[in-house]
């Protein structure tokens, strides 16, 4: 429950975006009943049981959007090597002109802007609906403010095997927020990768797979970066595949928030994330997978290399509603502590109300092995090559989830070039 305070700083956030105009009717609906939604919940405090690891003060001073920019490409460099169609958003604003042609068989693309002054689309059953659904357990305000005031990003249909992933690109340049909003439906027996690189300051993505549908996601978050929040809904049908990875490099702070419903019989929902720390940086995954239906099979697999003072965050749940038999859940969190300074805080939860289900989770922390460690150096392998080598083995379980091979490859690319440029 709100309190004064709560309230008055959810005031705040909100009188700093200015209130979209020229949508269609039920998106001035969904954005009045999102600013009530947050006025009720009051933002983020560090009391709050899901924010005690992390200080929401650096994600909650009131957000004071950057301008349009021609920012240098770099986002894009950390999927170096692989086919995809290129969007580019610089400054939280899509950019066109500098991106590929999204047109491909199979899928439907257009600005998210244009999309919410349609009366009828595909956003229409999705945009805000996936997100005030993920807020039944546990107030997720951020995400609200979002579904209060985004209007740049992309709305998304797959009605086909789509060939090529969509690649979004978030490039920055200068001060100031960016505010970033991607609405995907996966029609049934459809097929979509999306990969994102960059990490705008707040962001929300909500996706629905139909039954029978896929959904692959793999993003990139690397190099010096303001706090940032985001957010990934995700509604699972009957024999659906939902699979995202995220790999966290550095940074001041990241939050990253992933919410699930496995709403259909036999869906399955695969939540991966490597992250890799140095210095004073911090970076938080939340994750909150339910089991609604029968036969559910979901995963929560987090790998963390922590150096410096850096700090980890993993909070992971899997809810199985009553009914929802037959459901198999895994979770597991593992971290190495590369510097006595590093920290490494988790908080596994189970709520199970179903009586045949086969759930687990475990969290380990600890330094590199050392007899490992031990064996490389005697073999005339050097140090930092020998830990570069381990640290690469620990992380490929993560890594693993990912379903393209292509793709695995270049996110091992990344830790190794991590390992090799730490201080």
């Amino acid at each position: 429950m709100a309190t004064d305070a709560t309230r008055k700083a959810a005031e705040a956030l909100l009188h700093a975006l200015a209130l979209p105009e020229g949508e269609a009717g039920w998106v001035r609906e969904r954005r009045a009943a999102a600013r009530t939604r947050l006025f009720e919940a009051g933002a983020p405090m560090r009391r709050d049981e899901y924010w005690r690891f992390t200080d929401p003060a650096r994600l909650t001073a009131p957000l004071a959007l950057a301008g349009a920019g021609d920012a240098p490409a770099q986002a894009a460099a950390a999927f170096a090597g692989i086919d995809a169609v290129r969007v580019r958003m610089v400054n939280g604003r899509l950019r066109p002109d500098l991106s590929d042609p999204m047109e491909q068989a199979g899928l439907a693309i257009a600005p998210l802007g244009a999309v919410l002054r349609q009366d009828i689309s595909i956003a229409r059953e999705i945009f805000g609906r996936l997100e005030a659904a993920g807020q039944e357990k546990v107030s997720r305000p951020l995400a609200i403010l979002n579904t209060a005031a985004a209007t740049e990003g992309l709305a998304m249909q797959a009605h086909g095997a789509v060939a090529l992933p969509v690649l979004i690109a978030h490039d920055r340049i200068g001060e100031g927020a960016s505010l970033v909003r991607h609405v995907v439906r996966v029609e049934a027996g459809a097929s979509l990768t999306v990969l994102e690189a960059g990490v705008p300051t707040n962001s929300v993505m909500e996706v629905d797979v139909a039954p029978g549908g896929r959904f692959h996601h793999v993003r990139v978050q690397t190099g010096e970066r303001a706090p940032a929040a985001t957010h990934l809904f995700a509604r699972i049908g009957e024999g659906a595949e939902f699979k995202t990875f995220t790999l966290t490099a550095d940074g001041a702070l990241t939050r990253n928030e992933v919410v699930i419903d496995l709403a259909g019989d036999h869906a399955s929902g695969h939540v991966a994330g490597a992250v890799l720390g140095q210095g004073e940086a911090h970076a938080d995954n939340t994750v909150f997978v339910t089991h609604s239906a029968e036969h559910g099979e979901s995963r929560q697999v987090f790998k963390n290399v922590l150096a410096g003072r850096s700090r980890g965050i993993f909070q992971g749940k899997i809810f199985v509603r009553k009914g929802a038999q037959k459901t198999d859940g895994y979770q597991i969190s593992q971290s190495v502590l590369l510097d006595e300074g590093a920290q490494f805080l988790a908080k596994p939860e189970l709520e199970i109300y179903a009586d045949d289900v086969k759930c687990s989770h475990g969290s380990t922390t600890g330094a590199l092995d050392a007899t490992a460690l031990f064996y490389l150096r005697s073999r005339g392998v050097p140090k930092r090559v020998a830990e570069a080598m381990l640290v690469e083995a620990f992380v490929d379980e993560a890594v693993a989830e990912i379903a393209d091979q292509g793709l695995q490859d270049r996110v091992r690319a990344l830790v190794a070039d991590w390992m090799a440029g730490r201080a």
